[in-house]
């Protein structure tokens, strides 16, 4: 952030990848007058109104995670009727925050939640922390983690007495085929709550074709769309701010390009309608359940439907008119 910010030819910047990143990075660069937008990055601390005037020019079209926790637990308690279940986060802003509101969100719904754990990244012998929550006998374990300590909870869970019959559910962070390759066989069966891809835009279909011809797969990760939408959104604020000048030059203003950027209101994304609040969250924020079968890890192929959206619970359960 700091080679960034010391450059005066850039004038904004997308990313970053994690929330961990942005809560350092995003401040350096705003200091400089560089606008960030990120399509990953999902704590609400990012865009909580407290988190203070050096986040004025952070924004994202990736969802907030008060969303994606409330998603996930309404999932545990309403469709897979669970009533005790554990969390582990690894001690990053974006886990440990997405487990607390899913921890929360449960208990206000009337679940238990048996134990809050973390483990480091970098542990690989989980069976220590896993032995202490199967002590709760917890029916349902959310680790919204990421690819390596999320790879190697899955393989070993099953090992542990009290969990070979608990059910698993992970995040975006590890729905991705670097986990499949991680995790392997132990994957499926699993859960993740993520972006619901068929939720998207009408020119989300005509980017997949595009994707496949370029790159000779589909995308690997859930926020390749998001991606794609926080460039346009840039590249829609430098349209309305730039300025060229006699010889050709194009002008653009941090501060205007900055003001452009949150004023930004029903831009028709690949995500949806992308409009940005006063705090900097843009997306359209839908988010669903997955569940990896033995085909996806296989094939290393994302699943590409949801198998449960909270919109679709309420529509089956709505009662009949008469």
């Amino acid at each position: 952030a700091t080679k960034l910010a010391a450059d005066p030819t850039i004038v904004a910047a997308i990313g970053s990848n994690c929330s961990s990143e942005a809560k350092p990075g995003a401040p350096i660069l705003w200091k400089a007058g560089i606008a960030t937008v990120s399509p990953s990055n999902t704590a609400p601390y990012l865009t909580d109104p407290k988190r203070g005037p050096e986040y004025d020019g952070y924004l994202r079209t990736a969802h907030n995670d008060k969303i994606q926790g409330a998603v996930a637990a309404q999932f545990a308690f309403t469709q897979l009727k669970v009533k005790k279940a554990a969390t582990i986060h690894d001690g990053s802003v974006y886990a440990e925050q997405l487990q607390a509101i899913f921890a929360e969100t449960f208990k206000k719904l009337g679940g238990t939640i048996t134990s809050q754990e973390a483990v480091a990244p970098t542990d690989t012998d989980m069976r220590p922390v896993l032995t202490k929550i199967a002590t709760g006998k917890p029916e349902f374990l959310y680790y919204p983690i990421f690819i390596a300590a999320g790879g190697h909870i899955t393989r070993q869970v099953k090992e542990v007495k009290g969990l070979e019959k608990t059910s698993l559910m992970g995040a975006d962070g590890i729905f991705s085929t670097d986990f499949y390759k991680a995790a392997g066989e132990t994957a499926v069966g699993m859960y993740h709550s993520s972006p619901d891809f068929s939720a998207f835009g009408t020119g989300y279909k005509a980017f997949l074709e595009k994707h496949q011809k370029k790159y000779g797969e589909k995308p690997i990760a859930p926020f390749h769309a998001h991606g794609y939408d926080a460039g346009m959104m840039v590249f829609s604020a430098i349209e309305r701010v730039g300025k060229k000048g006699p010889d050709g030059t194009l002008y653009i203003g941090r501060k205007k390009l900055r003001d452009a950027l949150y004023a930004t209101k029903n831009l028709k994304g690949l995500t949806g309608n992308i409009t940005c609040d006063k705090y900097g969250d843009c997306a359209d924020p839908r988010i669903a359940v997955y569940k990896t079968t033995g085909e996806n890890v296989k094939k290393l192929a994302m699943p590409e439907k949801p198998i449960w959206t909270p919109v679709a619970a309420k529509t089956e359960k709505a009662p009949a008119k008469k």
